[in-house]
């Protein structure tokens, strides 16, 4: 019979095709499939196919697919290969049905696709046609390939973490649910990808698109994801430290196609491991502890003290953040010489610009590791970060000006402890080793030697904005200080908290001071104790000491600070953002030129809760949060917030005036859609305190 060929129907497979491509927990109608890897169409027919009739697959991406751009991928069964790098056969035809098996090229790009179906008279479009084609670790042709099975579970396929914060000697973990799963998500993906303006040839490129969003993750420049802002005032927005994780931030981005208010590191950081995770890039949060922000790039921060030992904010330019939180990607990278593949930084906090625009990386971490700071991108401003040294100067009036004197160096306290969430277990990660050599190792010097070859050093100077009338001299060419000179005295420092630092008990702090060579030492201490938000910015004084001690010998002393709940508690209340303690000594001994300066950042402490429980699938379940006030002051505004993945949606409840001892209980009624250990996380914010985190793990069964 001569009757023209229609398609009347198609079966995307959707539940066979994700599972093989490990895209079934994505909330979407839609097929989502990763490149380079088969799936596979059900076709039907109004009658048999036959060897004569034409057929042909159209896969169109963008606003106006066209075959001579590769945006329109037109696939013939009859034609096994096609130039695109696609394939296409036939896997079974038996009456009017037709199984085709379908490779996407593993260089394709990445994005929403229409699938139209077209035969010799009629385009067939089916009513559900967009097909979502991502990145492959799984896939060994894909530059995103990732060999290890449990490191893709936890890289691609994680939809919970943590994200590590404190202080380097104090670290906790925040639990963030990162949920690129969930309803919208993808969407929301989909759309910062069409926004971000690539070529889509250029959307093949994990190095790109990675950029692209290190960019579209905040709101500068282009109207992205998150309005980053640091003042302590948030009242027209949600406080970056109210997040608990990023769902709810891209669903209101997609829905409002606004920036979202408001994010600080950690919050840009969570941002960004969801949408590359949901793309298919492996993506992990890394957390860099001292981490220097150096505007000039010339290696090197500058703090200044007062007299007591107080840091003093408005001098200056550049800062140590107590943490910085950015991504690692991984890719190979066939853009720079061999070597550089695997792990790359990305960040999209808002800091400094690259090449016109608030982005950053992708960096290999090996560029990092061995000072290769000329290879793009942004190498120069991460390695400062881990790498650069802290310079003390005390500010002192002599004759009514201010005068500068340099203390001390310390080459060893930028770029500790930098972590990240275990493979496949609750804990941290350190990975310091991938990011420098151990401190003071040849390999090290190596690095520091070609990095700085590259980042103009700078000589002994202060570059405070009141200083620059200095004359700068000769002293530019001084290379950079790696020795201090060897101590008569054997002078050290020591700070420690003698009791636990719950809020609303007394800070009982201390500093040991200690020499170590025969003679008798005069020693002038000062000490002091500050507030600081995680940026470095001094927020209150608290307390200092200021003592002449006298010491024998080999011999220390321990010197008091206490600070009662009083004179910082209504500090913690007027203070919007989390706040950590910062203890800074100084130390000069008499008849010598001897100087030394020690700083700690301490963290404040809660005490622990935690319980874990099983529920059904699709079975109603109550949830209920215990929270008991242990500290020995009231809290107020109590907020709970809750989310569970898989669970419920984020919740609120208000539980206004907590005094010391209650207890407070909510419940959340909710019935579990998908199996296997899933995670709630609790947050409780008040007034005085912001960020009490707990999480519960539940297994929902069968």
């Amino acid at each position: 019979p001569g009757t023209d060929l229609e398609v009347t129907g198609i079966d995307f497979l959707k539940s066979q095709n994700s599972r093989l491509h490990h895209t079934d927990a994505y909330h979407t109608e839609s097929l989502v499939v990763r490149r380079g890897q088969a799936f596979q169409l059900q076709l039907s027919f109004s009658r048999e196919l036959k060897a004569a009739d034409k057929l042909a697959l159209h896969f169109g991406i963008g606003k106006r697919p066209m075959k001579i751009r590769w945006t329109l991928i037109s696939l013939n069964p009859r034609q096994e290969q096609d130039l695109s790098g696609w394939q296409i056969s036939i896997i079974k035809n038996s009456g009017k049905e037709c199984l085709l098996s379908v490779i996407s090229s593993p260089r394709a790009t990445v994005g929403r696709y229409i699938l139209n179906v077209k035969t010799r008279t009629n385009i067939y479009k089916p009513k559900n046609n967009a097909v979502y084609l991502l990145f492959n670790p799984w896939c060994e042709a894909d530059v995103v390939f990732l060999a290890d099975e449990a490191q893709r579970k936890e890289y691609v396929l994680n939809d919970t973490g943590y994200i590590y914060v404190g202080s380097a000697y104090n670290i906790y973990g925040r639990p963030w649910n990162f949920g690129q799963f969930e309803e919208f998500v993808l969407d929301a993906c989909m759309y910062l990808l069409d926004k971000s303006k690539l070529k889509l040839s250029n959307r093949t490129d994990p190095v790109f698109v990675s950029r692209a969003m290190s960019a579209l993750v905040n709101a500068n420049d282009d109207r992205g994801v998150l309005m980053g802002n640091w003042s302590g005032n948030y009242s027209n927005g949600t406080s970056p430290t109210d997040w608990i994780g990023s769902v709810s931030i891209l669903q209101k981005y997609y829905k409002t196609k606004k920036p979202v208010c408001y994010g600080q590191c950690w919050v840009f950081s969570g941002v960004l491991t969801t949408v590359m995770r949901c793309l298919g890039i492996p993506s992990r949060c890394v957390t860099n502890f001292s981490s220097a922000h150096d505007t000039e790039e010339n290696l090197r921060v500058d703090i200044y003290l007062n007299e007591l030992g107080e840091k003093l904010n408005s001098m200056s330019l550049d800062s140590i953040w107590n943490f910085h939180v950015w991504n690692d990607v991984w890719m190979k990278r066939t853009d720079l010489p061999a070597g550089f593949d695997g792990w790359q930084a990305i960040d999209s906090t808002p800091q400094e610009q690259s090449q016109g625009i608030f982005q950053c990386g992708p960096c290999p971490l090996k560029a990092i590791r061995d000072g290769d700071v000329y290879l793009p991108f942004d190498t120069k401003f991460l390695y400062a970060e881990v790498n650069a040294d802290k310079v003390y100067w005390v500010v002192k009036k002599v004759n009514g000006k201010d005068k500068y004197i340099r203390i001390g160096t310390e080459t060893q306290g930028i770029g500790m402890n930098i972590s990240t969430k275990a493979v496949g277990q609750n804990k941290r990660e350190d990975i310091t080793a991938q990011y420098k050599y151990p401190e003071g190792s040849r390999e090290e010097r190596e690095a520091m030697q070609k990095a700085s070859y590259f980042i103009r050093p700078s000589g002994m100077i202060p570059r405070a904005r009141f200083a620059s009338t200095v004359p700068m001299g000769d002293m530019a060419s001084e290379p950079r200080v790696l020795h201090e000179a060897i101590s008569k005295t054997g002078l050290q420092l020591e700070i420690t908290n003698k009791e636990a630092l719950y809020p609303g008990n007394p800070l009982e702090l201390a500093i040991t001071v200690k020499t170590s060579t025969p003679g008798s030492w005069t020693i002038n201490l000062a000490g002091s104790c500050q507030l600081q938000s995680y940026t470095g910015k001094v927020e209150a004084s608290l307390g200092y000491v200021k003592e002449t001690i006298k010491l024998e010998g080999k011999s220390e002393m321990q010197v008091p600070l206490k600070i009662a709940a009083d004179e910082y508690m209504k500090m913690l209340a007027s203070v919007e953002d989390e706040v950590f303690i910062l203890m800074t000594a100084i130390a000069e001994v008499q008849g010598t030129d001897e100087k030394l300066t020690k700083e700690t950042t301490m963290s404040f402490e809660y005490p622990p809760h935690h319980r874990p429980e099983t529920a059904k699938l699709n079975k109603e379940f109550s949830c209920a949060f215990i929270f008991k006030n242990k500290l020995n002051v009231p809290l107020d505004n109590c907020k709970l917030l809750v989310e569970g993945l898989g669970i419920f949606k984020k919740s609120v409840f208000d539980e206004g005036h907590v005094k010391p001892g209650r207890i407070i209980k909510s419940e959340i009624i909710c019935t579990p859609t998908r199996l296997g250990e899933k995670k709630i996380i609790a947050k409780l914010i008040s007034t005085q305190i912001k960020g009490i985190s707990a999480e519960k793990a539940i297994t929902i069964t069968e």
